[in-house]
C-alpha cells in the first residue's frame, strides 16, 4: 500500500529512545488507548508506538500491526519477544493493494497511523480498510511529520478520510507532527 516507502534501516532511527525527548508514546496515546482494547498500528515500523500500546492494552488487549516491509516487522517481532509481549501483538505483512484486515472487521477500538499515510498512494482505499476494521465510534489518530507533509496535503488527507465516513474530532498537538483525531461515524 505504499508509494515511497521509508527505507527499513531508518526504522532504527525512528525507534531510538532519544525520540522520547519530543514524542513520548505513552503521553500521546494515553487519552485513547485503554486496557482490554484491540488497537491497530498501521505502518508500525520497528514498534516505537507498538510496544507502549501493548503495555497499555494489558493482557486482555491486542495490538494488530500491519506494514508492507517484512524486514521492519521482523525487527518488531524481535523487540516484542525481548519485551515479553508476544501474546499481545499480531504482526502482519500488508500487500501493495490491501492491509489484509478482513478478519478484524468491526473489532478495532482505536487505530494509529503515525508518519505513514503520506507514503500511501491510494489513501481512499487505506481509510476504507481502516474504517471497515473499526468499531462504530472508534477513534483514528493520524500524525504526519511536518518536514514531509504540507498543511495543504494534510487537509487533503483529512478530506479523504471524511469522505470514507470519519468525523473530525480535534487536532492534538504533537511535536514535529501535524495531527488529527477522527471518529468512525456511528
Amino acid at each position: 500500500m505504499a508509494e515511497h516507502i521509508c527505507p527499513w534501516w531508518i526504522g532504527y532511527l525512528l525507534a531510538t529512545p532519544v525520540r522520547r525527548l519530543w514524542q513520548k508514546p505513552e503521553t500521546i496515546l494515553e487519552p485513547y488507548v485503554k486496557p482490554g482494547m484491540t488497537v491497530l498500528d498501521v505502518g508500525p515500523g520497528m514498534g516505537y508506538f507498538t510496544l507502549p500500546m501493548a503495555r497499555m492494552v494489558g493482557e486482555g488487549g491486542r495490538v494488530v500491526c500491519v506494514d508492507v516491509q517484512e524486514r521492519m516487522l521482523n525487527s518488531l517481532k524481535g523487540r516484542v519477544h525481548r519485551a515479553g509481549l508476544d501474546k499481545r501483538i499480531v504482526a502482519r505483512v500488508a500487500s501493495s493493494e490491501t492491509l489484509g484486515l478482513a478478519d478484524y472487521a468491526g473489532q478495532i477500538d482505536f487505530a494509529l497511523a503515525f508518519a505513514v499515510v503520506h507514503e500511501v498512494p491510494n489513501q481512499e482505499n487505506l481509510f476504507r480498510e481502516i474504517h471497515q476494521a473499526m468499531k462504530p465510534g472508534a477513534n483514528l489518530l493520524i500524525c504526519e511529520p511536518t518536514g514531509h507533509v504540507t498543511p495543504d496535503a494534510f487537509k487533503q488527507t483529512v478530506s479523504i478520510a471524511k469522505l470514507i465516513g470519519f468525523d473530525e474530532i480535534s487536532s492534538p498537538e504533537i511535536k514535529r507532527s501535524i495531527s488529527v483525531l477522527l471518529k468512525k461515524k456511528q
